[in-house]
């Protein structure tokens, strides 16, 4: 069931639909406008790249058709591949000895205070979990605005670990 932005798709060019370009956005190349997250499927299902509902998502204000997400060249279009692919490089050599600097972004020290901001890994107030009593707040209007927005923008993880985490390797 949709339950974000009003019950309808948001607009097409603020849909996920491409992966080179969601990194591009993730990237320093596009700014590190992006913080989302990858979703488990990310690694083992297909699935969710490809329209089989075949709903109707507009088009971009470029007037470019938003369907299948379209994926990166070494996929060859073959959302199989790339989740292959994907997975592979998460178990790989290079992931298991860098995983632990992710983690303390996430979960760990880096997440708030001078070690989040050192590692430019400082979001928007609302993004952590109990920044505003939202029970104290009398103005309603004021109160709903604020659940939307954790409920669209979402929030940081409860923090796991109050020290740095170990490389696997």
């Amino acid at each position: 069931m949709l339950e974000l932005q009003g019950g309808k798709f948001d607009h097409a060019d603020r849909l996920f639909s491409s992966i080179p370009y969601s990194w591009q956005l993730a990237s320093e190349t596009g700014g590190m406008q992006d913080v989302k997250e990858l979703i488990p499927e990310f690694f083992y299902s297909s699935h969710f790249l490809t329209n089989v509902n075949r709903f109707n998502f507009h088009r971009t204000e470029d007037d470019i058709a938003i369907d299948d997400v379209v994926l990166p060249r070494w996929a060859y279009g073959d959302p199989e591949r790339f989740i292959r692919l994907h997975r592979e490089a998460l178990e790989s050599t290079y992931v298991s000895q860098n995983l632990h600097n992710w983690i303390d972004l996430i979960f760990g020290y880096k997440q708030r205070g001078d070690a989040a901001v050192e590692a430019l890994n400082v979001f928007y107030y609302l993004t952590y979990e109990g920044a505003e009593d939202l029970e104290a707040i009398e103005d309603e209007i004021e109160k709903q605005a604020k659940i939307a927005h954790i409920n669209n923008f979402g929030q940081v993880y409860f923090l796991f670990f109050f020290s740095f985490f170990v490389s696997k390797i």
